[in-house]
């Protein structure tokens, strides 16, 4: 069992001004609690009974801010934005302009750039017992992006054990967004070893598959008979070291965007699972966006020392990051991520616990 204490409550200044960043915690009445922090607006734990009834944290993070000042793994939990996922060579054009980000990630723009959403002390207000509302605001050309954007998540915890997550935005001018949470997960307890017992289910039919510097090809490929068929859940040590291209190129595991089943996109069902025999506790994903990131850590370097004081190390977690497809401003085949001037962008993403004994 993870030994879980309450991370730190830690001022700081930041890009020239002062704000104080804050631990909020939800509970519901069935023993489950969740941890969150304005920084980022990420979620540093999720505490759940296992089988025996014992809390687990099922999150990887730490026990204070400072650790995710320093951390080499700088997104664990955190809202990501404002565009999730990679543009390539950070670049792409929208009404006629070209519009340039950073490159953070080889030659290519990762996560919004270096000061994207994770990177941000946002405002918060209470919603009630269970439920918080972090916003803030992005200037225009923040990172190279057009228009002043305003973006929300809210987050509630319900008595089903659900955590259920809700963003929004709108800009004053054409934009481009693509939100989403970056939580790693072992569902054996963070701290506790690699994740290759789980068993994955992703309802997609196709996946997209990606250059050396993992930008999509443009194409979609069908998952029949390749390691990325999880239609029917499967151990993920099964096919995670096949010398397969794809699996090479995602560095040696996932890191590929999922095609989910449009009927399914509607918030209302389960589009991806993962579930653990020791532990018992199966999570479940429910979203109303079109694709889903699996991503199997294969980059966490064992450099970061967690809450339970142990290092996270290649694969000792996995994300699944609800998301609009890598690269989509420079795809048109993929659907839009465009936001028009004075519209408004929402998206919701629900993690469901429950537990097999």
């Amino acid at each position: 069992m993870t030994h879980y204490k309450l991370p730190l409550l830690i001022d700081f200044k930041k890009k020239g001004g002062e704000k104080s960043t804050a631990l909020i915690i939800l509970k519901n009445n069935r023993g489950m609690q969740v941890a969150l922090t304005n920084y980022g607006a990420r979620i540093v734990s999720i505490i759940v009974p296992d089988k025996q009834g014992k809390p687990t944290d099922v999150v990887l993070g730490f026990d204070s801010i400072e650790g995710y000042l320093i951390a080499d793994e700088i997104y664990h939990g955190a809202t990501i934005g404002r565009f999730a996922n990679r543009i390539k060579n950070g670049t792409f054009r929208l009404d006629e302009k070209t519009y340039s980000t950073e490159p953070n990630n080889g030659p290519n723009a990762l996560h919004g750039g270096k000061n994207g959403f994770h990177n941000k002390i946002w405002d918060r207000r209470l919603q009630n017992p269970n439920g918080v509302t972090f916003y803030c605001t992005s200037a225009d050309h923040e990172e190279g992006f057009p228009g002043n954007l305003t973006v929300s998540v809210d987050y509630l915890l319900t008595d089903n054990n659900e955590l259920k997550i809700s963003f929004r935005a709108k800009s004053d001018q054409d934009t481009v967004i693509n939100v989403t949470n970056h939580a790693y997960f072992n569902l054996n307890g963070e701290g506790e070893g690699d994740v290759l017992d789980h068993t994955i289910y992703i309802s997609a039919n196709e996946y997209i598959p990606i250059d050396d510097k993992q930008i999509p090809t443009g194409e979609i490929l069908a998952v029949t008979d390749t390691p990325f068929d999880f239609r029917e859940p499967k151990a993920l040590l099964q096919h995670i070291h096949e010398d397969h291209l794809q699996i090479n190129r995602g560095g040696g595991g996932y890191d590929h965007n999922f095609v989910l089943d449009k009927e399914r996109t509607d918030g209302q069902h389960v589009v991806a699972s993962a579930y653990t025999a020791k532990s018992g506790i199966r999570l479940e994903v429910l979203t109303t966006e079109p694709g889903v990131q699996f991503y199997t850590g294969n980059a966490l370097s064992g450099k970061d020392v967690g809450k339970s004081g142990r290092n996270y190390a290649r694969q000792h977690a996995f994300c699944f990051e609800t998301q609009h497809f890598p690269d989509s401003p420079n795809q048109p085949a993929f659907p839009s991520t465009l936001l028009k001037a004075k519209q408004i962008f929402q998206s919701q993403t629900t993690y469901r616990f429950n537990v097999i004994k």
